[in-house]
């Protein structure tokens, strides 16, 4: 489901986790009801580059008010772009990339918070966002002082078409707020997990378990991940795991991850991943932030570190 963004509507409630988690449910992702089903092979592992932007779909954009902080919202039709209807999403083709999900606010919001509470800096940082979409909050990482802001998604089309041209509208709308000479280094890169670690350039070469490496390049790695509704799928949850671990920057590293709490119809879920985490052993987890809007699934925001 899009994330509502139109000013007439009241944005959704979003808190700072300091109550006991609440266990109601809503609505998952209807259109992926039913059982999964064998995923065709994977699009290329390719990096596209800036120059790449479709010049073909037409693209817009609008404001979105992040309590206080306005990016922008760019807009694509899925159908000008795959041939599909603007609601669908086909696993192992399509991963919904398009959409902005409501994880995405939920994301940069947290980060937002964290900033000012001073449980984060993004100061001189590498930063990775996986399943970037619109790419917000690796976006608010750009405007907040990241050395390098690496954006990944499944569908290269996604990022020619919405992402590149969304980051740039917004680092062009904030131009006052980035110094040129210290602008990120930013760059945009199209794989699945069990792959992206081939094409991603921070990520160590060893290709040993952290946990079984005492010798891993402690300068390799990226210094915060970001990933929002990325756990939707069970049988993706343990490939985005092992690449959570080949990318995060030791020992030191820190991810950030916006979700659901649950996925009805396809048993994903940010309590899902967690569950591997801990059975893992490596990371620790806790949980920020949670957000309730009284119709939709409670929705959550984790921290993960190195133990």
């Amino acid at each position: 489901m899009e994330a509502n963004t139109s000013s007439t509507t009241r944005p959704d409630p979003f808190r700072l986790f300091d109550e006991k988690t609440q266990s109601g449910f809503g609505f998952g992702l209807g259109f992926l009801d039913g059982p999964e089903k064998p995923l065709p092979p994977p699009p290329p592992c390719v990096e596209v580059l800036p120059s790449q932007v479709s010049s073909d779909v037409e693209f817009n954009v609008e404001p979105v008010d992040l309590d206080g902080l306005t990016l922008l919202k760019g807009r694509v039709s899925t159908k000008e772009v795959f041939g599909l209807s603007n609601s669908d999403l086909i696993p192992g083709k399509y991963e919904g990339g398009l959409k902005l999900w409501e994880g995405s606010l939920d994301l940069v919001k947290t980060l937002n918070s964290e900033m000012q509470s001073g449980q984060l800096s993004l100061a001189g940082k590498r930063v990775l966002e996986l399943g970037c979409g619109h790419g917000l909050p690796g976006i608010f990482a750009c405007l907040k002082g990241a050395c390098a802001v690496h954006f990944q998604d499944f569908n290269a089309e996604v990022l020619q078409c919405l992402t590149i041209p969304n980051v740039n509208a917004n680092i062009q709308q904030n131009l006052s707020a980035t110094d040129d000479n210290n602008s990120p280094e930013v760059r945009f890169f199209a794989s699945d997990w069990n792959e992206a670690h081939q094409i991603l350039p921070h990520v160590p070469a060893d290709d040993s378990d952290t946990k079984n490496s005492q010798t891993v390049d402690e300068a390799a790695g990226y210094d915060i991940l970001l990933m929002a509704e990325t756990v939707y799928s069970v049988s993706t949850l343990p490939g985005l795991y092992k690449l959570v671990k080949k990318c995060l920057r030791s020992p030191h590293g820190v991810v950030y991850l916006a979700a659901k709490k649950y996925y009805f119809g396809v048993g994903g879920g940010s309590r899902r991943f967690i569950s591997i985490v801990e059975k893992d052993g490596i990371l620790a987890a806790s949980l920020v932030a949670e957000v309730t809007d009284g119709s939709s699934n409670l929705r959550e925001v984790w921290k993960l570190h190195f133990k």
